[in-house]
């Protein structure tokens, strides 16, 4: 499994690093929003819905809230998504402490989760696409949040393994531990500090830097454990298997969708 892991992640990472500094804005809100496309696909499985014609129907729905999004304009409407984003994932915050709601797929539940489709794909790719466009160094911020995001992943998984003992959330999923939240929080803040006094050599900028880092990256966990609670739920292992050794598209952006609308809330609100 480490091996795969290892293996996927050397061929998609450059791509991703390619994409994210080379690719012209529209292209990029283009490719970014069949990402998210495609894992409103794996979502509406975990729902769960059933049968193709279904699933197929709401990843349409997404695909359309994504482009009625950039016709109306993302960096219009990005303030009013990021107030539902943090209303959504402090919600989630609450389910998080109760996993045993909607771990029977009622009617209701279900509309939850199918509205929380929405919440999880539309905001992201507003704050994404808003930060891209953020000047001639918003390709460089974007990059930076997502090697954040991917070093609060691998610190977590490689300090896990290595010292974890006590439990993070038992009840949702066993595997993750405190001392994996601490190593993935100090690898990604460690690199947030560096990153950014390369980048501005400005001690204020450098912590105002890691201030919106810190709330972005534990909310990545959040985005994390929501996945594995649905999971969870619908008694499914990964959400696909297009990546080999990570899972499905979804498992690799679960942390992203979380952590980008406060990162950009974070950035706008300090004026950084």
């Amino acid at each position: 499994m480490l091996k795969w892991r290892l293996l996927s992640a050397a061929l998609l990472v450059p791509l991703v690093v390619l994409g994210v500094l080379r690719l012209p804005a529209p292209a990029f809100a283009a490719l970014l929003g069949a990402v998210l496309v495609a894992a409103s696909w794996e979502w509406s499985r975990l729902v769960p819905l059933s049968g193709y014609p279904a699933r197929m129907l709401y990843s349409a729905a997404i695909a359309g809230l994504l482009a009625l999004t950039w016709w109306a304009g993302p960096d219009r409407l990005v303030i009013y998504l990021l107030v539902a984003a943090g209303c959504w994932w402090l919600f989630v915050l609450y389910w998080l402490t109760h996993p045993q709601r909607c771990a029977v797929n009622s009617t209701p539940c279900v509309v939850l989760k199918l509205l929380a489709g929405a919440l999880v794909s539309v905001p992201p790719w507003a704050a994404l696409v808003v930060l891209h466009r953020h000047g001639s160094n918003g390709p460089l911020l974007t990059l930076l949040l997502l090697v954040m995001i991917w070093l609060a992943d691998s610190g977590a998984y490689f300090a896990g393994r290595r010292w974890g003992r006590h439990k993070l959330a038992p009840l949702i999923s066993p595997g993750k531990t405190r001392e994996g939240l601490y190593g993935g929080l100090l690898a990604s803040l460690l690199f947030a500090g560096i990153a950014s006094w390369w980048y501005s050599h400005s001690p204020s900028w450098t912590l105002s830097f890691v201030l919106v880092a810190l709330p972005a990256m534990l909310f990545s966990v959040v985005g994390d454990l929501l996945e594995s609670m649905m999971k969870r739920q619908s008694g499914i292992k990964d959400s696909g298997s297009l990546i080999p050794g990570h899972g499905g598209i979804f498992d690799r952006i679960d942390s992203l969708v979380a952590a980008a609308p406060v990162f950009l809330a974070g950035f706008l609100w300090l004026a950084l």
